[in-house]
């Protein structure tokens, strides 16, 4: 028997999916509907932000209130730098690497010790993998601080909980660069608890986190971190940009030195960026133009709010799973569940088939797990509403009653 879809119309205006993506994602109704009023003539100046010049007092506003904007929602300190960057998340993972190690406190501490730093990871997923592969390419003196967790039946390494940190292997203060590690694992569908990093590594070293996949959904301390670094696709905007909030200090350089900046190419370069308002060639305008656009609408929910709706809307898909596990499988340990990218597998792979083409039919969309991992993904990013989640959920027991 085919789901019934009650809800397969109902709250989507203009023919629209429930897209459960995990990037390029949902983006809010209202924001689109802004973009859509001013693509031909942006507030009657003429032409559409796609057309405009960087350069022009009209754009120079819309970023610089891009960035006002993103100061205020997360409370960005005074000495942090907020960058618009091209490259993505992927092209964080060599700029952080990069920018720390060129970083007068680094080098001056790097200087001290007389041997090469150690840059510690903590390796909780597929991105968080990722940026330690790219950092080794490049060389860096890694030190991997935990990697995932053995499994309990075949001992192999996965990526479903993560150890306690006596068991974390944190290099010594002096010692360490920094410590990087992505917040929530957009594969894996391991999120990290707020600030559980930060409380275990010492003060004195800088902790890099990527959250491109859970920024905005919660608040966050900036004061704590040295950089934050997030592509703009999942939670802030469309596609093509990548946002870096950076301490102030770790751009400091000593710049008479040529080996400081010798192998940053300009693209990746903070301080490049810093001096020029994120502006020292043609930035993704549009992208940020949306951007802004996001912030305002999570500003006008209050970012308490954000983290009130999130939570809410995972609990009602996992109390799904957690009811029936003999047929909803939870792959990840429910201390560090993702409440942004939910995964689990159902009985067998004919019926996660049939599972995606029957939602596919009452018009929810992207639900099919990550190519390395399989099974199911539903992606509950901050712009999608309640009633989305609403009505995975009703399509889920339904879909339990039919086959289990």
């Amino acid at each position: 028997m085919t789901p019934s879809c009650a809800s397969k119309n109902a709250d989507l205006p203009y023919d629209r999916v429930w897209n459960f993506s995990a990037g390029p994602s949902v983006l809010p109704q209202s924001v689109l509907e802004e973009v859509q009023r001013d693509l031909l003539n942006y507030k009657g100046h003429g032409m559409s932000v796609l057309e405009m010049s960087h350069r022009s007092k009209v754009y120079g506003s819309i970023i610089s209130d891009a960035e006002a904007t993103l100061r205020r929602v997360l409370k960005v300190p005074d000495n942090y730098s907020i960058l618009f960057l091209q490259g993505g998340g992927t092209g964080e993972f060599a700029a952080a690497y990069l920018n720390l190690m060129a970083s007068k406190s680094v080098r001056e501490k790097q200087q001290k010790l007389g041997r090469p730093l150690a840059c510690d990871y903590i390796v909780t997923g597929g991105w968080s993998k990722s940026g330690l592969k790219e950092v080794e390419r490049l060389g860096a003196n890694v030190n991997v601080v935990l990697d995932g967790v053995k499994s309990a039946t075949t001992g192999e390494t996965v990526y479903n909980s993560l150890p306690p940190v006596s068991e974390w292997n944190l290099g010594k203060p002096e010692e360490t660069a920094y410590v990087y590690y992505c917040e929530n694992e957009t594969v894996h569908g391991v999120e990290t608890p707020a600030n559980f990093v930060v409380d275990a590594v010492d003060p004195s070293v800088p902790v890099i986190c990527d959250m491109s996949s859970n920024m905005l959904s919660r608040p966050v301390d900036v004061s704590r971190f040295g950089a934050i670094v997030a592509g703009a696709q999942k939670n802030m905007g469309p596609a093509g940009v990548s946002i870096a909030i950076v301490r102030k200090d770790l751009l400091d350089r000593d710049e008479s030195d040529p080996e400081v900046t010798r192998n940053i190419p300009s693209v990746l370069d903070w301080c490049y960026f810093d001096g020029a308002a994120s502006m020292p060639n043609t930035p993704p305008t549009f992208s940020i133009y949306v951007c802004g656009l996001v912030f305002k609408w999570v500003e006008g929910q209050g970012i308490e709010t954000m983290e009130k709706i999130r939570n809410e809307r995972a609990k009602m898909v996992y109390d799904v799973i957690d009811a029936h596990p003999e047929f909803f499988h939870g792959l990840v340990d429910k201390k560090y569940r993702s409440a942004m990218n939910l995964v689990f597998t159902l009985p067998n792979a004919e019926l996660e088939s049939k599972f995606i083409a029957e939602a596919a039919d009452c018009n929810m969309i992207q639900l099919k797990g990550h190519r390395s991992l399989g099974g199911i993904r539903v992606s509950l990013y901050n712009a999608m509403p309640i009633e989305g989640a609403n009505a995975f959920v009703a399509f889920m027991k339904q879909f339990y009653e039919n086959n289990h």
